[in-house]
């Protein structure tokens, strides 16, 4: 029997229980699934930020933290933390990314908005958007979701550059790096899309200066981190024209305080951090993987690299 820690909030447990205990099985793996083990006896922990534990000091046999999130950087600098900390990588938090990044560019590029919101009875038939080809797309940070959204864009007709710190060979996408590669993959991109973790290196990675780069009418996309943005410089660039528009999905608070400038700017849209959520049935199975791959010795997958902070 292998004593596995649920520590997420409460309200989470119902919907992983049942689906944590039968991924495990199908594995070949019995497992005690509890949010009450005695943290000496804990071989594995299943974690959110928003659960119980803060202190790994106690869970002295424990052999991995398993993330039920993407991004860890709200626990990746926790001096108790000295166990593996696995990143949840899944193919359904993936396609939800994929989709919602699709979505929202697709409704930047074609315009939709003016004629959601526009029906004032005047037929405007000279105005129609550019094709795909015409609209150059770039994605900071081409980790797992990254490199999905901009494979899917690519295959759409857009051209996609790919931003990281280091340097990347993804298909269909021209992939950048380092300081002159940020500059490059800015200069006249029609929309940005950021899917960069929160660290100190990415922290106002759009701001005065590179907002600048960007082509006049640009729109900007974030489903990554609300600290990727400076927000005064996103609210100047937007006033100016400069930038179109700006759909959010993360902040640098939340929730959202009611009273932020975000909520009313007409050239804003927020969506309540909405754009990829775990699916309870899909983890659970990458969760079990990495549980038996712990029990046979093996490697585990997408553990972070506490040094880059991801």
């Amino acid at each position: 029997m292998i004593n596995v820690l649920f520590s997420a909030k409460p309200e989470s447990w119902p919907r992983y229980c049942d689906p944590l205990i039968a991924a495990c099985s199908d594995v070949g793996l019995e497992v005690f699934l509890s949010r009450d083990h005695d943290p000496e006896d804990v071989e594995y922990i299943v974690f959110a930020p928003n659960g119980p534990v803060k202190d790994f000091t106690p869970y002295k046999n424990t052999k991995a933290i398993m993330s039920l999130w993407a991004g860890v950087e709200t626990v990746v600098d926790n001096s108790t933390l000295t166990q593996p900390l696995l990143r949840m990588v899944d193919e359904s938090l993936t396609n939800g990314m994929v989709e919602w990044v699709v979505g929202h560019t697709l409704r930047h590029h074609l315009g939709m908005d003016m004629h959601i919101d526009g029906q004032d009875g005047i037929w405007r038939d000279d105005v129609f958007p550019p094709i795909a080809a015409d609209r150059p797309i770039t994605i900071l940070g081409i980790g797992a979701l990254g490199a999905a959204c901009g494979e899917a864009l690519a295959t759409l007709g857009f051209p996609v550059t790919g931003w990281s710190r280091t340097q990347k060979s993804i298909d269909g996408l021209t992939c950048r790096s380092g300081d002159d590669g940020l500059r490059a993959a800015l200069t006249g991109a029609a929309g940005v899309i950021l899917l960069l973790p929160d660290t100190p290196a990415t922290a106002n990675i759009l701001n005065p200066e590179t907002l600048a780069l960007l082509a006049q009418g640009a729109f900007i996309i974030n489903p990554g981190r609300g600290p990727l943005i400076d927000d005064a410089a996103l609210i100047a660039a937007l006033d100016s024209g400069h930038i179109a528009h700006a759909t959010l999905d993360v902040f640098r608070q939340e929730p959202l305080p009611s009273d932020h400038p975000f909520w009313t700017h007409p050239h804003i849209t927020v969506t309540p951090h909405i754009a990829s959520t775990t699916r309870p049935e899909t983890a659970a199975q990458v969760i079990a993987e990495q549980i038996l791959r712990g029990e046979n010795g093996k490697p585990f997958l997408h553990q972070v690299n506490r040094t880059h902070g991801y």
